[in-house]
């Protein structure tokens, strides 16, 4: 997933008490999550553990892992997805990366990341997570991305753009992806779609 580097004041924060706010959100949503695969159930619960260590685990400065938030975005219909060109790793990948301590929900973050990597103003994001992936990273050296995933729905008409982030941005069909594609991010399209089900998610007629 994208490694967004944070700016501002924020920037160089090494208190863990920074993240205390999204720390409890974060455990709150998770505990209360119903897993939507059995890989996800064990990464919920490996995430878990993690989170146990406390609030600093929300911060990319703790290298055993820490939590990121991403988000698939969906076309106002819910026919296409939004994948970006990741210009660190040469694959398509969901859009995302790392939490702020200005974050005050994972589902804050998530969509912070959506907006900040299309430019796309007005997504909704359904705050039910669609999957969790656990996958190494090279943030301080060599770490874990324990990563938050949710469905994002774009507005009529909207016009993506390219962020420092990507090479480039492209919207797909569920079952015409691009190569290469990132490990995980297929998964995210079944319980996406399904995520258009629910409230507060309605596509486009």
């Amino acid at each position: 997933m994208p490694d967004t580097a944070i700016t501002g004041p924020t920037a160089h924060t090494t208190d863990p008490e920074a993240y205390a706010a999204l720390h409890a959100d974060t455990t709150a949503l998770l505990e209360g999550w119903q897993p939507t695969s059995p890989d996800a159930a064990v990464a919920r619960d490996r995430t878990l553990r993690l989170l146990d260590t406390g609030p600093v685990t929300m911060s990319r400065q703790h290298r055993p892992g820490h939590l990121t938030a991403s988000a698939l975005v969906l076309d106002a219909t819910g026919a296409r997805m939004l994948l970006c060109l990741h210009g660190k790793f040469g694959r398509w990948v969901q859009l995302g990366g790392h939490c702020e301590p200005t974050d005050q929900t994972l589902v804050a973050a998530a969509l912070r990341e959506a907006t900040e990597e299309s430019g796309i103003a007005g997504l909704r994001i359904d705050p039910v997570p669609i999957d969790v992936d656990i996958h190494p990273v090279q943030c301080q050296g060599g770490s874990l991305h324990h990563d938050i995933r949710f469905a994002v729905l774009a507005p009529p008409g909207a016009v993506e753009q390219v962020s420092d982030e990507a090479e480039e941005l492209g919207w797909f069909l569920p079952d015409q992806l691009p190569e290469p594609l990132a490990g995980g991010t297929v998964q995210l399209v079944a319980p996406a779609l399904a995520a258009l089900r629910r409230s507060p998610l309605r596509p486009a007629v």
